[in-house]
């Protein structure tokens, strides 16, 4: 007798019912490392931080090493969403991908009004331009039913395509020099796994074993560690089925489902205690409300809504694209006002940006604020237009059983 193995969730089902508890995880770590920046074991986390192990800082070690899995994660997400899910047709892509454009230019233009004349600090425009799709999806996911599943898919697949956007910033950004005898070792290692996919090879171990040594050829070439990880998941195998559950035969669909628990319960957390501790209480006034912070916080919170309606506005307008079904205008505001919780991505890139302990500071002093301010006011707003479309519902309802009633008479 043959038993047949269940075929797993699909990878982006699972992905939005593990985002609640995994939203609280993320919380908890900031929180912790907020409290223990401003209290007596400060030093120790810092001095813990910045203490060396081999070549690297553990704070690098984090930030290169382990967030290379989490941008391994990244890239498979946006491979499989384009080769075989919802963003896999050009008409599907045009919704969330001009989203995302808007909601990436209007937060830098934002930052850069308010933060660019000053000197030195133009270079972080990129810091308000991204969306944390766990924190983002967390949200959203408390409100339950409230949400129409349209708008929780379309917040997704903006987040991945902005986390797209954010990749090619960071390779071509924030990469000032290029030492050409590792490029072309990356090439090799890239090549040699285009080849193993060109010949069926669909045994996991191989592509991650060159993904390694990618990772060191990277680190040595000059651009970030981390694209190692979207270069890698590009090469990875994908067996399609259209219109059914992840392949179990796929690689990339078997490496995803592994590899999104360790990077959603540990690997992001991690990161977020290691990078969300800032000690309040050596920051004065003037300081807090400086235009980094400012430029970061308002780039989040004003360029994000901004950005994202007015571009699904003129979707619908122009006939580009359809409004998701089920979702009114105040829903879609409320979902672009969550797109300006950037919290992972940003802090990453503010670490990139800038290397001034001072300004990493302020940096994540604007982050925190305008995702708090993003995450506090897209709730309230989805889960006032969910009660108020209730009652404009109940009221028809009520309207066409009185009509009835009377023309029955």
């Amino acid at each position: 007798m043959t038993t047949s193995r269940a075929k797993p969730l699909s990878a982006l089902r699972r992905f939005l019912r593990d985002q609640s508890s995994a939203g609280v995880v993320l919380i908890a770590a900031a929180v912790l490392a907020l409290a223990i920046a401003n209290s007596p074991l400060a030093s120790i986390y810092d001095a813990v931080l910045h203490s060396y192990l081999g070549p690297l800082s553990t704070i690098h070690w984090i930030n290169d090493g382990l967030m290379t899995l989490f941008f391994l994660l990244v890239g498979l997400e946006i491979k499989r969403e384009f080769v075989d899910g919802h963003l896999a047709s050009w008409s599907d892509r045009a919704l969330p991908s001009l989203a995302a454009v808007g909601g990436m230019a209007a937060p830098a233009l934002v930052y850069l009004a308010v933060a660019g004349s000053t000197r030195g600090l133009a270079r972080g425009w990129a810091i308000p331009a991204a969306t944390d799709i766990a924190f983002a999806i967390g949200i959203m996911a408390l409100l339950g039913r409230r949400v129409p599943t349209s708008l929780k898919l379309l917040l997704t697949t903006v987040a991945i395509v902005d986390d797209m956007g954010a990749v090619a910033i960071i390779a071509l950004a924030y990469t000032s020099e290029i030492h050409g005898l590792a490029v072309l070792a990356a090439l090799v290692l890239m090549g040699a796994m285009f080849v193993l996919n060109r010949i069926g090879v669909t045994r996991l171990s191989p592509y991650l074993a060159l993904g390694g040594l990618l990772w060191l050829a990277v680190l040595l070439s000059g651009i970030h560690a981390t694209i190692a990880g979207v270069l890698t998941a590009a090469l990875i195998p994908i067996k399609t089925s259209p219109g059914a559950p992840d392949s179990i035969e796929s690689p990339l669909h078997q490496l995803e489902h592994r590899l999104q628990p360790w990077v959603a319960y540990l690997i992001v957390p991690i990161f977020a205690f290691a990078n969300a501790g800032v000690s309040v209480g050596g920051l004065g006034l003037a300081q807090i409300f400086s235009p980094l912070p400012l430029g970061v916080a308002a780039g989040l919170f004003v360029g994000k809504q901004i950005g994202v309606t007015v571009a699904l506005w003129l979707c619908v307008k122009f006939r580009i694209s359809a409004k998701p079904k089920g979702a009114s205008w105040l829903q879609i505001y409320g979902m672009a006002l969550l797109c300006g919780i950037g919290f992972t991505m940003s802090l990453f890139i503010g670490g990139l940006a800038f290397d001034d302990p001072l300004l990493i500071d302020e940096v994540k002093i604007g982050v925190l604020g305008g995702s708090a301010l993003s995450a506090v006011t897209g709730y309230m707003v989805l889960r006032f237009a969910s009660t108020r479309r209730g009652l404009l519902r109940r009221r028809a309802t009520a309207s066409a059983k009185g009509v009835g009633e009377r023309g029955a008479l």
